[in-house]
């Protein structure tokens, strides 16, 4: 990270921008690491809140000389234009959140950025440990083993699907799938798209082919369930569009719990129309005492995919490349960009 100056004239070139972060509820440790800390209290000025939301009385008074904000921090249109020296707001989370007037700070020139690319590598890593887990039987053999009824070889091999050269489909291509796609590479896998906001000709360029919903659906061997929640698909796989997936696929929901019609989606997994292993919940965390927990057919995470150290180091890496361009009014090159009106409908928790 380098020292930046202003280029606007609207500082002294000695006083340094002020970047504030209001990063609840991620901690410190969460997106810096000491050395991306110290670089940038190097070349501005910091003002860091933690364990809660930065109170209001903050905000306000340095919303006139803030240059970068990190976190969630709630900016409608009266805040954005009283922030004259704001160049970009950083959510820190990953997902697009209602407190911000995502129109009003694209026409301001505001970038709204997202630290998500740096969580999809590990939430797809996670996707194909968990598709060759549902394909091969490994939590359901392991059992079998421990109870001293497991099968050797072939015969215990009987309901077994490999990854290599089967039809896989993808439900959304955000940075979940493209994250995904070079891994499943070296399986061969034919590997086929549904996203209503994408061509077929970019869904080409990443060796995807781009189908409709019951294609998908009816179609794939192995079924990752990647879309964002938003307006337009809130529960829209419900118990009918559940029932024609392929009979005995392998199903993993890592992206949004809300995107699916969540009790019919365990009934169907549980009596085994699919197999499924899931990542993410309506509710987190999931109460003690709920009834999935003695579901025997599906493969439970507790939305461990993304969140590890070396998705908080990748943040910490980003924030340190992405920084010095916001300050100089340059372009973001390795965060998501906010898409005004796609931002604004979505349904993020």
């Amino acid at each position: 990270m380098r020292c930046v100056q202003c280029l606007k004239g609207k500082r002294k070139m000695t006083e340094k921008p002020l970047i504030i972060i209001d990063a609840f509820p991620r901690s410190k440790e969460m997106i810096l690491n000491p050395e991306t800390e110290a670089r940038l209290k190097q070349c501005a000025e910091v003002i860091e809140h933690y364990g809660s939301r930065m109170p209001d009385e903050i905000i306000e008074k340095n919303l006139d000389r803030v240059s970068i904000i990190i976190g969630q921090t709630p900016m409608d249109a009266t805040r954005l234009s009283r922030a004259k020296n704001l160049r970009a707001i950083i959510n820190v989370k990953g997902n697009w959140e209602p407190v911000i007037d995502y129109a009003e700070a694209h026409r301001l020139g505001i970038h709204v950025v997202s630290i998500a690319p740096a969580m999809a590598p590990a939430v797809a890593e996670m996707c194909v440990g968990m598709a060759i887990c549902l394909g091969r039987g490994v939590i359901h053999n392991d059992q079998l083993f421990r109870a001293g009824t497991e099968r050797y070889g072939v015969a215990g091999n009987s309901q077994a699907k490999t990854l290599y050269g089967a039809k896989v489909g993808l439900l959304g291509f955000g940075n979940l799938g493209q994250a995904l796609r070079p891994l499943l590479s070296p399986f061969q896998a034919h590997v086929s798209v549904y996203d209503p906001w994408l061509s077929a000709g970019y869904l080409t360029q990443h060796h995807c082919e781009k189908k409709g919903l019951e294609q998908i659906l009816e179609g794939s061997d192995f079924l990752f369930l990647l879309a964002g929640v938003h307006s337009g698909n809130e529960g829209f796989l419900d118990s009918s569009i559940l029932q024609t997936i392929r009979q005995d696929a392998c199903v993993i929901l890592a992206s949004r719990a809300e995107i699916v019609d969540f009790n019919a989606f365990l009934d169907l997994a549980e009596k085994g129309h699919f197999r499924a292993a899931i990542d993410v919940f309506p509710e987190e965390p999931v109460p003690a005492h709920d009834p999935m927990r003695q579901r025997k057919n599906i493969i439970f995470s507790s939305h461990l995919a993304g969140g590890m150290q070396a998705s908080y180091r990748r943040i910490a890496e980003m924030l340190d490349d992405e920084i010095p361009l916001l300050l100089n009014g340059l372009p973001p090159q390795r965060l998501q960009r906010a898409e005004p009106r796609l931002a604004a409908m979505q349904r993020s928790r």
